[in-house]
Formats: C-alpha cells, sequence, structure tokens
C-alpha cells in the first residue's frame, strides 16, 4: 500500500494545528476530526495537547467518547502528546470531577505532574525507536507516568520519570514534539500506521 496513510488530529482543543502540520511534513494526510463521521474516515488519530478535562468532556459532547473507545479497542493507531497522555491512560492517579478518558495504555498518569504553566521547559529526550540524535522534548503542564502495566513499553524517561510509552498500537509522550521543528516522533506514528494498513490488506 503506497498511498500515504489518512490521520485524524482530534480538534475539539488544543494544538490541533501543529499536529496537522507535523503529520503532513512525515508524509501522512492529516485531517482534522470533530465528528463521529471523520473519525470514521481515519487510518490513525493524533490526540493532541490542551486541556484534558475539556476534551474528555467535549468528546462525550460531540459524541466522540464512545467511538474512539472501540477504535482504540480495535487496534486504530493513536499517540497522544501531554493532555493526549492522559486520555490515553487506563487511570488517572488525581483525575477531576468529571474527567473520563479513551484509555488504551496500561499506565496511570499523573497530571500536570512537571509543574503549572510557568515551570514549562525543555530538555533532551532520547527516545526508543526514533533514530538519531535525541528529541527536544517540550514540557508544558506535563504530565508523568507513575507506573505501567505488563503490556505497555517504556520509551523514554526524564529526571527519572516515564514520559515516553508505547502499546502496541498506541502511543503516548508528556511533551509535545509537534512544537519542535523535528518530525521525527511524528514519523515513528505514521510507520504505526502504514504497519497497521499493510497487516490489515495481507
Amino acid at each position: 500500500m503506497t498511498e500515504a496513510p489518512v490521520i485524524g488530529v482530534l480538534a475539539l482543543q488544543g494544538d490541533v494545528r501543529e499536529h496537522l502540520i507535523a503529520l503532513a511534513a512525515a508524509d501522512a494526510v492529516a485531517r482534522p476530526v470533530r465528528r463521529p463521521e471523520e473519525l470514521a474516515g481515519v487510518d490513525g488519530l493524533v490526540i493532541p495537547g490542551g486541556e484534558s478535562t475539556t476534551i474528555s468532556k467535549l468528546a462525550v459532547l460531540f459524541g466522540l467518547m464512545e467511538p474512539l473507545r472501540a477504535r482504540v479497542r480495535d487496534g486504530m493507531p493513536v499517540y497522544g502528546t501531554c493532555a493526549g497522555m492522559i486520555l490515553l491512560a487506563d487511570k488517572i492517579l488525581d483525575p477531576r470531577s468529571g474527567q473520563e478518558t479513551v484509555g488504551g495504555i496500561d499506565m496511570i498518569v499523573r497530571r500536570n505532574a512537571f509543574g503549572r504553566q510557568n515551570e514549562s521547559f525543555e530538555a533532551a529526550v532520547d527516545v526508543q525507536g526514533v533514530p538519531g540524535d535525541p528529541v527536544e522534548g517540550v514540557f508544558i503542564r506535563a504530565p508523568w507516568v507513575e507506573s505501567v502495566g505488563a503490556a505497555a513499553e517504556v520509551l523514554a524517561e526524564h529526571a527519572g520519570h516515564i514520559v515516553a510509552v508505547r502499546q502496541g498500537n498506541a502511543l503516548a509522550t508528556s511533551f509535545h514534539p509537534e512544537l519542535t521543528g523535528d518530525h521525527r516522533v511524528h514519523g515513528l506514528f505514521v510507520d504505526m500506521v502504514r504497519a497497521k494498513r499493510t497487516a490489515e490488506s495481507l
């Protein structure tokens, strides 16, 4: 299958535009996703950074939460950054009232673990599966992973905390690679989507 995979970006809140640009640079066809019928038309999905509680509540409001959970359960490749990582966690250590997750990764996540907005920082992160130099990680009100189950694979740590995880077709990072101009993490995800499409075509 040679044509570019179609990858959606959940466009309810957060840094949607930056992910669309990064995915296009990584040779995917990138589309915003706001409705269930748009979700049905993509090969994979990015859940962007933003405010995890707001994204969760809007996903319920727009009728996307259950279709999202179903597609992730069925193996659709999905990548969550920052708030997206929180939404992909099977459990949040300190959830806000009414906050739900999509789930898909057997991990426990702590919200805002690296500090508030004014404590944002950048750091070089070695990410397993991303060739070359370390990735420049932009951490903005970033979560970290408290623990992972046996099925989840730790891809990166920073300051002794887990900041990148993969489980099957689900990928999550605490940091924002879409803000750096380095598209290698998005390239890793595009490769995951291509591999899934190829497996389905056999």
